[in-house]
């Protein structure tokens, strides 16, 4: 498996894109920013007037493209035209119905599709070292998988066409959730005159461990390099995880399942976005945080 399409070439799609091209991979990309294409073809990739060029006798075709709608415009454009037995792999984080009805789209040619959003943000996806959720048949996860190797660390087959989505709405709800309890935490640690630091030594060894503590510290200075020590430059947006909160809310709604904290946490990050901060990496939320007023 050797020649590959590449829809969406921004933050994401751009860096994962040349790993592949610098496994020796033949890449043809496209995006409608000239910007991306140009970050591209610095990377090595051809590039492609449109998405049905990119996708022209490719045996993958992978999207990573802002959302359902973008997602469904793209394989209403290439479905019809790709070779038969082309594979169809999406890597952005769409709502499950958007998923399952690319996933429709390809069945109808009898095109092997993959729903693989993933974990990792920026730094990872240029390091190859992100995190696949894949939703689809078991063959088409293990054809696909030499690329995911590529491009990823861990991959992880979660079920059925729909179930990768699945999985990232719920990683995404948990990690707004958590991110947010660090930061409510460290500013109270703050106004009660602790030394953030010693929080940290404490809080990363003990009950309160997370992720959003342990590897990506809202604070500059303290733990491992992170976007705070970088004045927030994403990273992984706040717009990014406002929208990936909404669709654990639209999701949690389908189902008729109580999330209050994911709610909650969605409200604060919306919040955020309307003020302006959506730029910033969602770990910026510290200072959403510190400017709220205790009623």
């Amino acid at each position: 498996m050797t020649t590959v399409g590449f829809i969406g070439l921004g933050n994401m799609g751009g860096p994962m894109a040349g790993n592949l091209v610098a496994a020796g991979l033949d890449v043809t990309g496209h995006d409608v920013a000239e910007g991306a294409c140009a970050a591209a073809r610095a990377k090595g990739l051809a590039i492609a007037d449109s998405a049905t060029a990119a996708a022209a006798d490719r045996e993958v075709v992978i999207t990573m493209l802002p959302d359902g709608a973008a997602l469904l415009e793209v394989y209403r454009s290439i479905v019809a035209d790709v070779r038969a037995n082309t594979i169809l792999m999406d890597c952005s984080t769409v709502d499950i119905a958007s998923a399952r009805q690319a996933h429709d789209m390809a069945a109808e040619r009898n095109l092997p599709s993959v729903d693989a959003p993933v974990s990792g943000g920026i730094a990872g996806a240029e390091a190859g070292t992100l995190t696949f959720m894949v939703g689809s048949d078991p063959p088409a996860c293990e054809a696909v998988r030499p690329l995911l190797d590529i491009m990823g660390r861990t991959i992880v087959h979660c079920g059925g066409p729909g179930c990768g989505q699945a999985v990232k709405i719920c990683n995404n709800m948990i990690l707004g959730v958590s991110m947010i309890g660090v930061c409510e935490a460290l500013v109270l640690a703050e106004k009660l005159e602790i030394d953030p630091a010693r929080v940290f030594d404490v809080v990363s060894t003990s009950s309160g461990s997370c992720w959003s503590m342990n590897d990506y510290c809202p604070l500059p200075g303290v733990g491992p390099e992170s976007p705070a020590d970088h004045d927030y430059v994403p990273g992984f947006a706040a717009a990014l995880m406002s929208k990936d909160l909404g669709l654990s809310q639209r999701a949690a709604a389908s189902v008729d399942v109580a999330t209050p904290m994911g709610a909650k946490a969605a409200a604060v990050y919306e919040t955020m976005v309307a003020s302006g901060r959506g730029h910033l990496d969602f770990s910026a939320v510290i200072r959403h945080v510190r400017a709220l007023v205790r009623e």
